[in-house]
């Protein structure tokens, strides 16, 4: 709702398409969130010459707009936060047992947190490869990287993947996670009792 408003506020004459367009969202979307705006009054809407609308911000919807970016902001920095911490952590345990040399698997605002909070441990990125759901994919991505120690998932997306096919590639004990992605532990094999048949 957020870009919504934004893209209205910067150009009235906005269409849905293009709007659809800037927040790679589907226009039906578009569609739903700006008559939600209209019902709740952050904008109306008039017409310009021959079937086109201009879309206008009413001071609720600037007062909304403006709640909105506070709440993103804090959001943002509250994640900040919590990565880097939790970044901080992770790298000081794998440098204590001997994991220096790091891949980080998947790009986005988690990896390049990562990045930056490795330059204050005793650990170095190889490189930051593209996260990838199977083992296959994740080999071909790292195979510039050299020998690696061990494997750091950034995925903020497809994370419990991307973690099972690192698991598969090196082995559990040389992949690891920060927290917030909450990827659940993974199932082991339940032990055999008895004669096998």
């Amino acid at each position: 709702m957020l870009g919504v408003l934004d893209a209205v506020e910067r150009n009235p004459a906005v269409t849905q398409r293009s709007v659809a367009r800037e927040l790679g969202i589907a226009l039906g979307l578009v569609n739903a969130y700006l008559n939600r705006c209209l019902s709740k009054g952050l904008i109306k809407i008039g017409q310009i010459p021959t079937r086109r609308y201009a879309y206008y911000l009413t001071p609720h919807g600037m007062t909304e707009k403006s709640r909105l970016t506070a709440t993103y902001l804090m959001d943002s920095f509250a994640f900040f936060r919590e990565a880097r911490k939790q970044c901080n952590e992770l790298f000081q345990g794998l440098a204590a047992r001997g994991q220096c040399r790091l891949a980080l698997v998947g790009n986005g605002d988690l990896a390049e947190i990562a990045r930056l909070v490795a330059r204050d441990h005793r650990v170095e990125i190889a490189g930051i490869a593209p996260a990838s759901a199977d083992a296959a994919g994740l080999t071909a991505s790292l195979e510039g990287f050299g020998s690696l120690d061990a494997i750091v998932v950034t995925a903020l997306e497809q994370s419990r993947e991307t973690f099972v096919a690192a698991v598969e590639l090196l082995g559990a004990d040389r992949v690891h996670a920060p927290a917030l992605l909450r990827i659940p532990p993974l199932a082991t094999a339940p032990a055999t009792t008895g004669s096998e048949p």
